[in-house]
């Protein structure tokens, strides 16, 4: 990784070397256009590395201040209609269409990261005044101890276990996967692709929820309070509905849903619930144990909701890892549930057995279905 500084360096080379060998030039060459622009690519997917001089936390390649120093936006943006206009008179139109699609993705991809940037400002202005107001991750156990006691939040380990992410921020991937999630017609259960770190492969071979993120909203979850406001111990922030809504979920997932009931409500209730049971535990209860991460403060269905709209960040492993543990095929809880089926010789889809078990499952986006029961019958 390298420094901010060295950062802004390399994307005012790119710049100048678009301007000079693309826009300028009065016969530029596609392939040339193409390489720019992969360059361009790679650097905006990486990180800048701690400063050492200021104790910086490693950040994300694209910021406000990098987009203004350079003005690597405006001459993508240059780059892109002058990439346009010389295609419509090339023998290589194809190579041409590649470099278009390449600028598009970087321009789509440094909007959404200022946009990102913006709103973390604007949420942090309205940090709880704890821990002297800081926002951001807790500097040491005892911090992270006195904003949960200051946000009167329950605490299920004391003293509590530090947020994942090795002391700093989780890394955002700057580019979303393109690839949708694919659905098996005869299970159900959905197939997602890597995004840059392709490390993640082996775990995604058995990560197979089978409800997206909108099934469960609409099945009725979390008592209805999932997307309530919130005050984050993990942060320091203090989360709107709508803005979390607005960067968690997509409109038609929630179209036509009573968001007072089914989302944002501050009161759980068990009859909103598809099983009409009360499960889970609070949000104090989840951040005391180390659970939450400062990039998806609302946990771990949150981290799903962006996970399956093909956002991938430093957190997805330990994230698949948990829904293995509880969910996956050897997971605790959907292993209990299938022993009782099978034990009362009952059908899968029988809701008298064991519906605090189902509606936890359908949180973690599993239903019990014959396929799962059969799968559990020849593990067996």
């Amino acid at each position: 990784m390298t420094s901010r500084k060295g950062k802004e360096a390399v994307f005012s080379s790119l710049a100048k070397s678009l301007l000079d060998d693309i826009v300028d030039s009065t016969d530029p060459s596609p392939r040339r256009a193409h390489e720019l622009l992969m360059a361009l690519q790679a650097e905006s997917t990486a990180t800048t590395a701690k400063d050492e001089s200021t104790n910086s936390t490693p950040t994300a390649a694209i910021s406000i201040e990098i987009l203004q120093n350079t003005k690597i936006g405006k001459v993508l943006t240059r780059t892109l209609k002058s990439c346009s206009r010389h295609r419509r008179t090339s023998n290589e139109q194809e190579v041409w269409d590649a470099a278009i699609t390449v600028a598009n993705e970087l321009l789509a991809a440094f909007k959404k990261a200022a946009d990102d940037e913006l709103l973390r400002k604007k949420q942090s202005a309205t940090s709880t005044e704890s821990e002297n107001g800081i926002v951001g991750l807790p500097s040491s156990v005892s911090a992270y101890r006195q904003r949960l006691i200051s946000q009167k939040k329950e605490m299920y380990k004391d003293p509590p276990a530090l947020p994942p992410g090795n002391g700093g921020p989780i890394q955002i991937e700057l580019k979303l996967v393109s690839t949708k999630p694919k659905r098996n017609t005869t299970s159900g259960e959905l197939t997602f692709a890597c995004g840059a770190d392709t490390t993640l492969s082996p775990l995604l071979r058995d990560f197979h929820p089978n409800r997206t993120p909108a099934e469960v909203l609409r099945a009725g979850s979390f008592g209805g309070t999932y997307f309530r406001p919130i005050i984050s111990a993990v942060t320091n922030i203090k989360y709107t509905s709508s803005s979390v809504l607005d960067n968690t979920v997509l409109p038609e997932w929630i179209a036509d849903l009573d968001k007072s009931t089914m989302l944002t409500s501050s009161t759980y209730r068990p009859q909103v619930n598809k099983y009409g049971v009360k499960c889970g535990g609070s949000l104090g209860m989840w951040e005391s144990s180390g659970w939450i991460s400062d990039s998806d403060p609302y946990g771990w269905f949150q981290w799903y909701c962006r996970f399956y709209s093909g956002r991938r960040c430093s957190d997805d492993a330990r994230q698949i890892s948990r829904w293995m543990k509880s969910a996956g095929v050897k997971g605790r809880f959907r292993s209990q549930i299938c022993n009782k089926i099978i034990a009362a010789g009952a059908r899968a889809e029988d809701a008298r057995i064991s519906p605090v078990i189902r509606q936890t499952l359908l949180h973690w986006g599993l239903e019990i279905t014959e396929h799962v029961l059969e799968m559990h019958r020849k593990r067996k």
